[in-house]
């Protein structure tokens, strides 16, 4: 077991959190479906990121370490939690209350996260100035890392509204939400104007390009467009034009989920008149921000491609900057399903799809271990088993999606982890020996079969 003395928390027993019972009878229905060797690392995986990725804070909260770097990403804490949310939401026996208790410390330890700093993308457990690159600006003891990327003020509200969905509990709905929405609707908004009213600087001095912005830390010019800026990809490498496509587009169904979520924290409790007012303007914000967000994509984000058609472009910049392309991490254009709230038969994601898992796509690769993207954050020919899972999960082709699964288990490198990423001609070749977003994306995809397997075809 990996532990380590930078993180400072009570882990909690993976066995009460999701008892062995429940883990069989879903590790079943995976073997079933798609075999043993899915099923043995699914249920290694499953009980891996309870077992070793969870620290209770004094707070009540729950730090949760994406592997084997010890600090929360704002986006893996919440993708490491999406296979048990599914749980719950499959569960009404009331065996995994403990389990969603635990999921509602997740998301406020990410609304306190977002609410300290909304440009950040990884934390600390403790304000202890543990960090990637002690150079970089700021100094801020709380901070793993800070580079901004608009995935970070996502990914938690659609945990909570997952939550609320799932089992209908809105006891994290409190001031700590609010706070956190209030953080993410304006820091939005300022990065409309990112050239004139942002503050954000990101600087890390003798590195590459990936790894720092242009022009003092600013970023490479952008025009407004009604789109929202991001300095950093969901990789963590910078941006090449501003405005990140797939980012914009689940930052507006974000906040249209987040509008619904203020409303549902007005209604409950018996708030007072002050209160459940402010929260209606923030939810009309929301709203107004995320029918914006969409008219720019619309306007700025749609190309003609000479093959494949009207796709969505990765990134613009305003000015006549467009980049085509699709990154593994999520959101990805891939992900859009997932994340952006798009219909997977939706003609236009079609098309971008087809140019995604294609060799228009740069940064896709094939060989004769496996087929997908892959990332400029990883090596040349290495696909990404996240990409690999999207894939599977945005299909309507239930056999597509047995096949991704199958190819991500077969591809460990007789570990037992699901890797960041591997060389498509030999996967012994991998980056990251310790991936829990990787598992989780792995574990998501063999439920999301072991269901389409039950109802025979895919939900």
């Amino acid at each position: 077991m990996i532990v380590d003395d930078r993180v400072v928390g009570t882990r909690p027993d993976p066995d009460r959190l999701l008892p062995p019972s429940v883990l069989r009878m879903w590790t079943e229905r995976v073997a079933g479906a798609a075999g043993e060797q899915c099923a043995t690392l699914f249920a290694a995986a499953m009980r891996r990121t309870l077992a070793r990725t969870l620290y209770r804070l004094d707070d009540g909260t729950v730090f949760v370490i994406t592997g084997d770097i010890p600090a929360m990403w704002l986006r893996d804490a919440s993708t490491q939690m999406r296979p048990y949310v599914r749980l719950l939401a499959a569960d009404d026996s009331g065996h995994l209350d403990l389990l969603a208790e635990m999921i509602g410390g997740v998301v406020r330890r990410q609304f306190a996260f977002v609410a300290h700093d909304p440009y950040a993308n990884a934390f600390n457990a403790a304000p202890n100035g543990n960090c990637h690159e002690p150079r970089d600006l700021g100094d801020d003891p709380w901070l793993w890392e800070r580079k901004y990327e608009i995935d970070s003020l996502c990914f938690g509200f659609q945990l909570a509204d997952d939550l609320v969905a799932a089992t209908g509990r809105t006891d994290h709905l409190d001031e700590a939400f609010r706070r956190a929405a209030r953080a993410a609707v304006e820091t939005l908004t300022t990065e409309l104007d990112h050239e004139n009213a942002s503050p954000y600087r990101f600087i890390r001095p003798d590195t590459g390009a990936q790894d720092a912005l242009a022009r003092d830390g600013r970023g490479t010019p952008v025009a407004v467009t009604g789109m929202t800026w991001s300095g950093f990809r969901p990789s963590d490498d910078a941006c090449e034009f501003g405005y990140l496509v797939p980012a914009n587009l689940m930052a507006a169904h974000t906040l249209e989920r987040m509008a619904v979520l203020l409303r549902l924290a007005e209604g409950a409790g018996g708030r007072a008149s002050d209160v459940a007012s402010t929260e209606d303007a923030l939810a009309d914000k929301a709203t107004a921000l995320a029918s914006r967000l969409r008219v720019g994509v619309a306007e700025h984000g749609v190309v003609e491609h000479p093959r494949h058609g009207e796709i969505w472009a990765y990134e613009v910049d305003g000015l006549g900057g467009v980049l085509l392309a699709d990154d593994a991490n999520m959101p990805s254009l891939l992900s859009l399903p997932l994340v952006a709230g798009v219909s997977a038969v939706d003609p236009r994601y079609r098309r971008t799809r087809g140019f995604v898992l294609s060799p228009d796509n740069p940064y896709f690769y094939a060989g004769t271990t496996a087929a997908g993207p892959g990332s400029p954050h990883t090596p040349v020919d290495h696909v990404w088993p996240i990409a690999l899972a999207v894939a599977g999960l945005t299909t309507p082709d239930r056999a597509e999606s047995l096949a991704a699964l199958r190819t991500i288990a077969a591809t460990t490198a007789g570990t037992g982890h699901v890797h960041e990423s591997f060389h498509v001609d030999d996967d012994s070749r991998y980056t990251r020996d310790w991936f829990s977003w990787a598992d989780s994306m792995f574990c998501e995809l063999a439920m999301h079969v072991a269901d389409a397997h039950t109802v025979g075809s895919c939900p």
